[in-house]
């Protein structure tokens, strides 16, 4: 269910999140990355964090769809250039941006994060950068979802470059669990935080051109992935007849952060390739996490918020590569 009547800032979730503290030994933490704080913006704009959770909490009660959208435009922009906001730059007749990526074609949100930008822009002109705003929204959109409440450092700013060649570094829907673990590692991730990040597919939809391949003709050997519970294999056929860009949901809710992802990777009815090799793969330590994480809600929502402050200090950029651009969708 979507928070509605409880303030972010008053909820036992916030109070004891405001307490973890960003360890500088982990090794994604650069001398920039470093150099962000928690409460950075407390006297440089005071008002920063409060409109970005009231902006958040009106969009999500309107739209509570929104949650998984801005969760997922925060993971495409970090794991392109890191979270720079490359991702919301659009383009122009001399460059084509990430966001055309067939990849990123399907990416909602980008006007909650100009309103957003708009209204800081005024209040505190040229101090809040775009990817903090979206970093800030994504966390924000997973606690009024439902899911864990954590604190962020701020600081980043926004890079220059955006490039659609660029998005072929976002994992791919067919990607084995091999793959994940290479992609994932070389942003100094562990199998752990993998698991975790990927348990943010509890929210949104899968459209069906991203999973068909798994219900006809899969391989030499089988007509459906063998790794996907047979009803529900027949079940999706009966849906993607009305077409590619049917949206399925990942989950039981798709506007509802909870652990509902792997209870169903175990039934054998995770939607993408890539979802269900967590569990069906050759790696058995996924499998285990997997299985953890459908057991207790507890520690994913606790391994979830690690994962995400991790995430969120993917290159950022300082003030030699980066600026605050004052309109999101272009450089300055």
């Amino acid at each position: 269910m979507i928070a509605t009547t409880t303030t972010f800032a008053s909820s036992p979730l916030f109070l004891i999140a405001a307490a973890v503290v960003l360890h500088n030994s982990t090794p994604l933490l650069s001398t920039t990355a470093a150099a962000l704080s928690v409460d950075y913006y407390s006297t440089r704009c005071p008002s920063a964090e409060t409109t970005v959770k009231i902006a958040v909490r009106h969009a999500l009660t309107a739209d509570p769809t929104l949650a998984a959208a801005l969760l997922r435009l925060h993971f495409h922009d970090c794991f392109i250039q890191g979270c720079d906001a490359s991702v919301l730059i659009d383009s122009t007749e001399e460059n084509t941006a990430e966001k055309e990526s067939p990849l990123n074609k399907s990416l909602r949100g980008y006007e909650l994060v100009d309103a957003v930008k708009l209204v800081l822009e005024e209040a505190c002109p040229g101090l809040v950068s775009c990817a903090d705003i979206l970093a800030m929204a994504a966390r924000d959109a997973v606690f009024f979802a439902g899911g864990p409440g954590y604190e962020i450092a701020k600081g980043r700013k926004d890079g220059r470059r955006s490039r659609i060649e660029d998005a072929v570094k976002l994992p791919q829907p067919g990607f084995n669990v091999s793959d994940l673990l290479t992609l994932f590692g070389r942003h100094g991730f562990s199998t752990r935080d993998l698991v975790a990040l990927a348990g943010g597919h509890t929210l949104g939809v899968a459209r069906c051109s991203s999973f068909k391949n798994r219900l006809t003709h899969f391989d030499a050997a089988h007509q459906v992935d063998p790794s996907m519970n047979s009803h529900f294999a027949g079940t999706l056929t009966q849906i993607c007849r009305l077409g590619d860009d049917t949206p399925v949901p990942f989950g039981y809710s798709p506007v509802t952060f909870d652990n509902d992802y792997f209870i169903l990777l175990q039934m054998g009815k995770g939607l993408l390739f890539s979802d269900q090799e967590l569990l069906s793969g050759s790696q058995t330590t996924t499998g285990e996490i997997v299985n953890a994480y459908a057991a207790n809600e507890a520690m994913f929502f606790v391994d979830f918020q690690q994962a995400m402050v991790k995430m969120g200090l993917l290159d950022v950029k300082g003030d030699d590569e980066g600026e605050v651009r004052v309109n999101c969708r272009r450089v300055n």
